[in-house]
């Protein structure tokens, strides 16, 4: 099982990834980097609490000066500088100082405001990151982006922070409740969409044994996602260029997010925002109409929706002009030439947003047509 990838900022080597199948070598990892002696707090929500916290507690204890944990309310709701404010005092009451080490337990929330915290308290301390949802495995706990909402826009303050280690314990992914997996699964398939077709072939290929859990098929197909954006990242750490391909599905991804009062997953309008960007592709004849439709089915037999009620695609428009990827006004889209092959354009319209919109806005009318 035990699987390295290092990767590279600068040229130069900057974390590992380690995937394992317990919390058991994690102790002996961080004595590599010369971590030990220090005071480490365990930062999780109340989910993942429950779960895992005693069991990665008591291995970071074998090398610990001391260990505490922070635990927060589980939920997007909770990525917001009121939560961050609050591990800021935690952290001071329990004098934490800049050789001391955060560990983000738990899923993209919880690394997104540890990873923020880590790098603006004290100006910087060290953080690692223990993902333990399939989201969080394939793709955000990798690459330092950090961040939490304000006023209900995604990750629209935040900083570039690398941790010192990704370590991730692939059998936690198998207590994951199926809407929290299919959801991460959405994170997979646009690594596959964006850069890797034969990844993305393999991913069909191999349907029955993701959806069972297999931990062979499991491992593989992490490791595929982590290739993509591991290569894309290490080329544009700071998202100058390319990194932003990463963002396929995103742009009405958010805005469906958040005129849903995030009722919805965020890997459910990942899925549906990559179908709003492919059905955009084929409009402007880059995709034919059969790749639409493959791309658009293929969401199904993974549990994630292709379409959605109650959405108001002027507003959703509106929501994707505040987007944090839109540039003086202009929205920055990942579109599709191909599976395998996406490109930055910032020619995409108004109009062709709210036909996207519209295509995959259910409502009554459809059902009986």
């Amino acid at each position: 099982m035990a699987q390295r990838l290092p990767v590279m900022y600068q040229k130069k080597p900057c974390y590992d990834i380690v995937i394992e199948d317990s919390f058991e070598k994690i102790a002996g990892e961080l004595e590599a980097l010369s971590l030990q002696g220090r005071k480490f707090c365990v930062i999780t929500d109340s989910n993942v609490e429950p779960l895992y916290a005693e069991e990665l507690i008591k291995q970071l204890d074998t090398i610990a000066s001391k260990t505490c944990k922070y635990v927060f309310l589980a939920g997007e709701e909770s990525k917001n500088l009121d939560t961050v404010r609050d591990m800021y005092r935690f952290l001071i009451e329990e004098k934490f100082d800049r050789k001391d080490v955060l560990v983000a337990l738990g899923g993209g929330v919880v690394g997104d405001m540890t990873g923020y915290c880590a790098a603006t308290y004290l100006r910087g301390i060290d953080f690692i990151q223990v993902p333990t949802t399939l989201l969080s495995q394939a793709d955000s706990s990798i690459g330092g982006k950090t961040g939490v909402d304000f006023d209900g826009y995604k990750n629209m303050v935040g900083a570039f922070k690398m941790p010192r280690l990704v370590y991730m314990n692939l059998n936690t992914l198998k207590t994951l409740d199926d809407r929290q997996f299919f959801s991460g699964f959405a994170e997979v398939m646009k690594s596959g969409l964006i850069r890797d077709a034969v990844f993305y072939s393999w991913l069909i290929e191999n349907m029955y044994e993701i959806c069972e859990r297999d931990l062979a098929a499991l491992e593989q197909m992490v490791l595929g996602s982590l290739n993509v954006k591991k290569m894309i990242v290490e080329k544009d750490p700071t998202e100058q260029g390319d990194r932003a391909l990463l963002n396929l599905g995103h742009t009405i991804g958010h805005a469906i997010e958040k005129a849903k009062n995030f009722e919805l997953l965020h890997g459910e309008c990942v899925a549906l925002g990559t179908v709003a960007a492919a059905y955009i592709s084929w409009k402007k004849e880059m995709l034919t109409m059969d790749e639409f439709y493959e791309i658009r089915d293929m969401f199904v037999p993974f549990y994630l929706p292709i379409s959605v009620d109650g959405v108001d695609p002027e507003e959703i428009l509106s929501l994707t002009k505040s987007d944090k990827k839109a540039e003086n006004g202009t929205v920055r889209f990942i579109l599709l030439k191909k599976i395998g092959k996406a490109v930055i354009d910032r020619t995409v319209t108004d109009e062709e947003i709210v036909a996207a919109v519209k295509e995959i806005n259910f409502s009554e009318e459809d059902a009986y047509e």
